[in-house]
């Protein structure tokens, strides 16, 4: 099922533990990763926060180019590269914070900005 990338989505790594208490209803975007499609990153925050865990918050955004001219291979092409970011930051999730189609001497690319985030139990930082 493919599911619409846009300024705000969600994304979290397979396998991530979330407290038994927070319901994400997610499809999946990418081998190992899913999208969250009934929380914002608001109210999974504040869900988190209830429970005792941390939605961790990276310091530096992230940015990932894509060229070509089929518009949803280039933004897939675009997310991989910010989630392989995420990945070598140890982070289990990514929030997609924009994503901007242009072009460039006709060729068109998107731009997406977003930043690493991570879930877990606690308030120290642990990679997995």
């Amino acid at each position: 099922m493919d599911t619409p990338i846009t300024a705000g989505s969600i994304l979290i790594q397979d396998g991530t533990l979330v407290p038994d208490s927070i319901h994400l209803v997610s499809t999946p975007y990418s081998p190992s990763w899913t999208s969250v499609t009934n929380l914002d990153r608001a109210h999974l925050e504040g869900e988190l926060r209830t429970a005792g865990w941390t939605f961790f918050f990276m310091a530096g955004q992230i940015t990932a180019t894509a060229f070509g001219f089929d518009k949803e291979k280039r933004l897939r092409t675009a997310v991989k590269r910010a989630i392989g970011d995420a990945r070598s930051q140890n982070c289990n999730c990514v929030e997609i914070t924009g994503v901007e189609t242009k072009s460039f001497l006709g060729l068109p690319y998107v731009s997406v900005t977003a930043q690493s985030r991570h879930i877990q139990l606690g308030n120290q930082f642990r990679s997995h």
